[in-house]
């Protein structure tokens, strides 16, 4: 079974975003995921394409799979944790 972050990848790649920039998207969703944890998607949305990511559309299913990995991944409390843990792991040749 493949784990939660590779299928995130993979979605990710499917909506549009390089491989070599989802780390950078990863920290935009989780700051704008953090500053409020109980934003709407809208809102979301809206704080990414302020963040530059205004080419991609995200949908609740992408948000709750990044969520979900996010958690996975020990994000209990995204508002008080940053990305970088992320970025170190992130080894798109592994999956």
């Amino acid at each position: 079974m493949r784990n939660l972050k590779n299928v995130l990848f993979d979605r990710l790649e499917e909506k549009g975003i390089e491989l070599n920039a989802i780390p950078g998207f990863i920290r935009s969703l989780v700051r704008s995921v953090g500053m409020d944890p109980q934003m709407s998607l809208t809102q979301i949305e809206k704080q990414l394409h302020y963040l530059g990511w205004d080419e991609f559309d995200l949908d609740y299913h992408t948000l709750q799979l990044a969520i979900a990995c996010f958690e996975a991944e020990g994000m209990d409390h995204l508002a008080y944790k940053s990305a970088h843990w992320f970025e170190k792991a992130f080894k798109p040749s592994a999956y």
